[in-house]
């Protein structure tokens, strides 16, 4: 069912939109858990650590699938807003082109090149062969996870958000059946785990593609529509790419840090990796909250109603604290009790580790706040490039702690880095947003005044 934010009260139509993206990032995160506790629970803490190893690569390709993507998905959302939906179709018929392009193009890359790029990272050479058996699974798999990514923005595009939850469920459940199937019943060690998550992805982008097909009259695409566009095309590149690079860009900075902490030794990979774990769920909200807005002011802008537009950043900004809040009191209090989950208690080195990391980083959830509401608002008036800006800063801050900072002050400079970043790049970003909707502002005035 589609649903047009362009009427209504914009924080009711912020939270009904979240709540089922909300989930839906949990259960994504969930497939991650699944495969963790299995993993470090049936095959022991190297296997753990070996999985780990791999995440920030696993994050710079898929940040790139999931940002460029969700690029695709804003002028989808911009037309669905102004109601022209012959220009709306032909734009998913050319993202889908650019999607498939995307999907080969990096497939072949990661394959061939995942086992130096982990050795490049400093990979310890007593999980390195159990990280690249993972990693090289789970890129052969890129297909499954750009199919999902473009249905579901599509349809996320339409005001629907509940539909993409539904078939995440369904795949949760197919992973969790695998991965107890493929790693305790099969034996097939950690590979296995990949293959489970891999195929759960599969699962719930061939749901997204069927249900599209079959239920949206409005997207049934016909005739010329289906021609390549450079129109279409150049739209799609100049706001979906840079969001993909962004992500990635965020991404190398977080590879750079996973590279500086393999560097610290095994007990200080082992406390990374399952922080990272905690703190990905507690960031998944914030991806739930920026695809709301990012939605919500595509179709505002597409109607003409900056109005709007400020009315969502005002709403925006009070769900993002809120929550914010909670998030830092609960990872600075109680982080490394949470770990247990990944770790056992006799592991207190570890678990130390974890503690430390949360007291340090968790004031700085706070520094979210602006970043990623106007962040969002950036990419749903159409401005990737000005996104992008943002990852660059949070690289370069990454880059400047891991070169500089952690090999001569340790791990508590690790502790401090999501911090840092966070603060560059919400300042730059707050200084783009107030150019942008001055801009946009002052555009939509003159328009007005003409007519």
């Amino acid at each position: 069912m589609t649903q047009e934010m362009t009427q209504g009260k914009p924080l009711g139509l912020l939270l009904r939109f979240s709540i089922p993206l909300l989930l839906g990032n949990i259960f994504q995160q969930f497939y991650n858990l699944v495969d963790t506790v299995i993993v470090g629970r049936y095959l022991g803490i190297t296997a753990l650590t070996a999985v780990g190893a791999t995440a920030s690569v696993n994050f710079l390709v898929m940040g790139f699938c999931t940002g460029a993507c969700s690029g695709f998905a804003i002028p989808v959302a911009q037309y669905f807003g102004a109601r022209d939906y012959p220009h709306m179709r032909k734009i998913v018929a050319n993202s889908i082109y650019l999607t498939a392009g995307f999907a080969l193009i990096l497939t072949i890359a990661t394959v061939v090149f995942c086992r130096e790029i982990l050795v490049l990272m400093q990979t310890p050479g007593e999980i390195l062969e159990d990280s690249y058996g993972y990693l090289a699974v789970i890129m052969a798999g890129l297909p499954f996870t750009f199919l999902y990514n473009m249905a579901a923005g599509v349809i996320r595009a339409l005001g629907d958000s509940k539909t993409p939850f539904y078939f995440l469920v369904a795949a949760t459940i197919v992973n969790i059946v695998l991965d107890i199937l493929f790693i305790v019943g099969f034996q097939m060690g950690v590979p296995g785990a990949a293959y489970a998550t891999v195929l759960a992805q599969a699962v719930s982008g061939i749901l997204c593609l069927i249900y599209m097909k079959k239920k949206y009259t409005i997207l049934r695409i016909q005739g010329e529509e289906w021609r390549l566009s450079k129109d279409c095309l150049r739209k799609l590149f100049v706001v979906g790419v840079p969001l993909g690079l962004q992500s990635a860009i965020t991404s190398i900075g977080s590879i750079m840090l996973q590279s500086s902490v393999n560097a610290l030794g095994i007990v200080y990979v082992s406390a990374y990796t399952a922080l990272m774990k905690i703190k990905q769920f507690t960031i998944c909200p914030y991806s739930a909250f920026d695809t709301a807005i990012a939605t919500y002011t595509s179709q505002n802008y597409g109607a003409g109603r900056i109005d709007r537009v400020k009315s969502g950043i005002h709403a925006g900004l009070r769900i993002y604290t809120v929550y914010s809040i909670a998030a830092a009191v609960l990872l600075t209090f109680w982080g490394d009790k949470i770990a247990l989950i990944f770790v056992d208690a006799s592991e207190r080195e570890v678990l130390s580790c974890v503690g430390l990391f949360f007291r340090c980083c968790g004031v700085f959830y706070l520094a979210i706040v602006v970043l990623n509401c106007l962040r969002a608002v950036i990419q749903g008036l159409g401005y990737g490039l000005a996104s992008m800006l943002a990852g660059v800063c949070e690289l370069l801050a990454r880059a400047v702690m891991a070169l500089f900072f952690i090999p001569h002050f340790g791990y508590i400079a690790v502790c401090f880095t999501d911090g840092a970043a966070w603060i560059l790049a919400g300042a730059c970003v707050a200084v783009m947003y107030f150019l942008i909707i001055r801009k946009k502002s002052m555009s939509l005035y003159k328009t007005y005044k003409n007519t």
